[in-house]
């Protein structure tokens, strides 16, 4: 069996492979890349359907390298781990996951024996794990009136984005009308509505507020918007 390692840390590396040779002794070969493009390389090169992949990463980042690897090898298991617990990475992975793929999402402060369990069950079982912190994340965001259904997240991307309305109207096969009303649901939830009674009088752009509060609450983050702008540029090349 062979192992992917995907971090662009040394230490960090270094750290993970003595926990992965505990976790797994049945390893034949472990392999280490050290950003996502060098991930996508040796993952097609050695077949590799084994990875722990750190999701952000100077250049390409794990979600990116992550896509890649799916739209190639659906079947791939990977364990993420990251500093990480924005919602804007949750909404990135569960964007890309494969219904077939087995996953993980482990925090690297976890215990080395929460990472122990994490590796098993997600690469050799093939179980979906995701860390308990990050769960109850998830938890509150189902719970909350305030979390962004998948159409106004993907709306609020949209305008991050610099669409207009009846821009995102033709992209998403939507109704002029219903991509105002999510809009307006859209200002609700995020509370872009809060400043407008300011005692300056200034009119606030409330796209930009949208934007501005969104990425405060880690909703939407430099990695989730670099993806989707290449998906943009697809798109507008093929219109």
């Amino acid at each position: 069996m062979k192992i992917l390692l995907v971090e662009d840390d040394k230490m960090h590396a270094d750290f993970l492979k003595e926990i992965v040779e505990h976790a797994l002794p049945e390893l034949d070969e472990i392999l280490i890349a050290r950003d996502g493009k060098e991930a996508e390389t040796l993952a097609r090169q050695h077949e590799t359907t084994a990875i722990v992949m750190d999701l952000r990463m100077k250049g390409h980042n794990g979600i990116d390298a992550a896509r890649t690897i799916w739209a190639a090898r659906p079947d791939t298991r990977i364990l993420f781990w990251s500093n990480y617990s924005d919602e804007a990475y949750l909404r990135g992975i569960a964007h890309i996951v494969p219904s077939q793929a087995a996953y993980g999402y482990v925090l690297k402060t976890a215990t080395q024996d929460r990472m122990h369990l994490a590796l098993r069950s997600v690469l050799i079982e093939g179980q979906i794990v995701v860390d308990r912190e990050v769960h109850q994340i998830q938890n509150q965001q189902m719970r909350s009136r305030n979390t962004l259904t998948e159409f106004e997240y993907i709306i609020l991307i949209d305008i991050a984005l610099g669409l207009p309305d009846k821009a995102i109207a033709t992209r998403r096969k939507l109704s002029l009308r219903t991509v105002q009303n999510r809009l307006l649901s859209l200002y609700s939830k995020l509370d872009v509505e809060a400043l407008d009674q300011n005692d300056q009088g200034v009119a606030l752009n409330k796209r930009a507020r949208a934007v501005s509060c969104a990425i405060a609450r880690k909703i939407i983050n430099r990695e989730g918007l670099a993806a989707a702008e290449k998906d943009l540029r697809a798109w507008l090349s093929h219109t």
